[in-house]
Parts: structure tokens; C-alpha cells; sequence
């Protein structure tokens, strides 16, 4: 587990206020224990791109939550969609799977 102190060093350009400010607003679920906050690698990546997104790319404080959760979304799409692949893959008859993959790549014409 990570320090707070730890996460203020692995992040460039994060200052304690702004880090215990998007703990309070649940941008950053790190757990708590009674020396403080302890981080995961995912809670320290996710630190660095909220740091990203407010300093590089100019996403102000107020729209943080919503791009956050839009990216959540989409991270979670994603990984079902991944699920499904692999379900497919090991559940589909072979010609399912390829007739898919066609459909997907674009090489067969739909029935008009």
C-alpha cells in the first residue's frame, strides 16, 4: 500500500490540498485506516490522471466528476465487451465466431 506522502512524490505537480480535496469528493477512493489514507496502484493511476485532465488539458475542478465518470463508463463498456469477446470465443461454434469477425471488419454486405 501507498502513503499519501508517497502518492505526493509519484505524481508530478499534485499539491496535498488538491489531493485531500479529491478525496473528499470521492474523485479518489483510497482506504482509510487510522494513520491516514493508504493507496492502490489503480487509486495513484487514477491521481494522475485527474491531475492530467485539470492540468493538462484544462478540464476545470467543477467538470472533473462528470469526465470521470463518462471515462469510468467507458472503461467499464470496454471490459465487458472484452467478456463478451472471450465468452464468444469459447462458447460459439466456429462459424458464429467468423461469421461475426466479418460483420465486425466489415467484409460481408448486410441483406438489404
Amino acid at each position: 500500500m501507498i502513503s499519501i506522502d508517497l502518492v505526493l512524490t509519484l505524481v508530478s505537480g499534485l499539491q496535498r490540498p488538491d489531493l485531500e480535496r479529491w478525496i473528499v469528493h470521492r474523485l479518489v477512493l483510497p482506504d482509510s485506516t487510522a494513520g491516514g489514507y493508504v493507496f492502490r496502484e489503480v487509486d495513484v493511476a487514477r491521481v494522475r490522471l485527474i491531475r492530467e485532465l485539470r492540468d493538462d488539458l484544462l478540464v476545470n475542478e467543477e467538470a472533473l466528476p462528470i469526465v470521470l465518470s463518462l471515462l469510468d463508463q467507458l472503461y467499464e463498456v470496454r471490459r465487458r465487451m472484452r467478456e463478451l469477446g472471450q465468452a464468444l470465443g469459447r462458447t460459439a461454434p466456429l462459424e458464429v465466431r467468423q461469421a461475426i469477425a466479418s460483420q465486425l471488419t466489415g467484409h460481408i454486405e448486410p441483406d438489404l
